[in-house]
């Protein structure tokens, strides 16, 4: 299961990398696992079912240490967490099967395939939701049991994501809760405690059957520790409108295309 590879002077860059994605899994939420699979497989040629469980390992960290500051900061709507936490333990053993089904260059094409609807499906919730405007405190309530069907409905399809690709599966995640109407701040907070059980639950499910470099881990911890540590607090004190939301999606959805289709080449050569 943990394998430790041989230092090469590219490592020196992770700390680097993981601060960052650190500092921006917990501003945007999900804890930036998404971003360590094409990092892993296309920088540093690392295997894609390695990559997987070196994904997960990585990303508990900034999701635990981003929770805990975003619950301080009464960012996290608990009920709401809960019911995709239950689907999301479902899917994550699922998803961990379908990982050992498949080889590794369909495991980086499915992957692509998957980043690039994630960053079309941002886009285009991106332009409605400015269209719609800002929410008003009276347009919040939420009924509750279409809460349980949205949120057993996402968080399975996120808890396979996170099984299978080893990524945070933040977007079904977050879509779900903007189909809630929850406050921007909320749904951050809320999916990062999310994601971190979708982790811990994935990791389990890969225990026997994926491998851990260790020596990746640690380098990319060193950093995204410190950037996990950050990110709620500079979350806090940015003026979030509708304007810089919406080039923050853009950019966002602009980022998943192109690693999705540079996962789909890298998949098939």
């Amino acid at each position: 299961m943990f394998e430790f590879s041989e230092i090469q002077n590219n490592y020196f860059f992770l700390p680097l990398i993981g601060f960052v994605i650190g500092i921006f899994g917990t501003i945007l939420g999900g804890g930036g696992g998404f971003f360590f699979i094409p990092i892993l497989t296309l920088w540093f040629a690392v295997p894609a079912q390695t990559a997987v469980m070196t994904s997960l390992m990585a990303t508990l960290p900034i999701t635990l240490v981003g929770s805990v500051s975003h619950y301080r900061r009464r960012n996290i709507d608990v009920s709401v967490a809960a019911v995709f936490i239950a689907g999301g333990l479902i899917g994550a053993v699922a998803g961990a099967r379908i990982t050992g089904w498949i080889t590794e260059s369909q495991l980086k094409v499915a992957f692509g395939i998957y980043s690039i609807m994630m960053g079309f499906g941002i886009a285009l919730r991106s332009r409605r939701n400015k269209e719609a405007g800002k929410l008003t405190e009276g347009q919040n309530k939420r009924d509750g049991r279409s809460m349980i069907a949205k949120g057993s409905f996402y968080g399975l399809v996120a808890g396979t994501i996170t099984g299978a690709f080893g990524t945070s599966g933040t977007m079904p995640v977050i879509a779900g809760l903007y189909s809630m109407r929850i406050p921007l701040k909320v749904i951050i907070g809320t999916s990062l405690l999310v994601v971190l059980f979708n982790s811990i639950f994935a990791i389990s499910a890969h225990l026997f059957i994926g491998k851990v470099d260790v020596t990746l881990v640690s380098f990319l911890t060193a950093g995204s520790v410190i950037g996990a540590l950050g990110g709620p607090g500079i979350l806090s004190r940015m003026k979030i409108d509708n304007k810089a939301e919406s080039a923050a999606a853009f950019w966002y959805a602009a980022t998943m295309i192109i690693i999705g289709i540079l996962m789909i080449l890298g998949g098939r050569n």
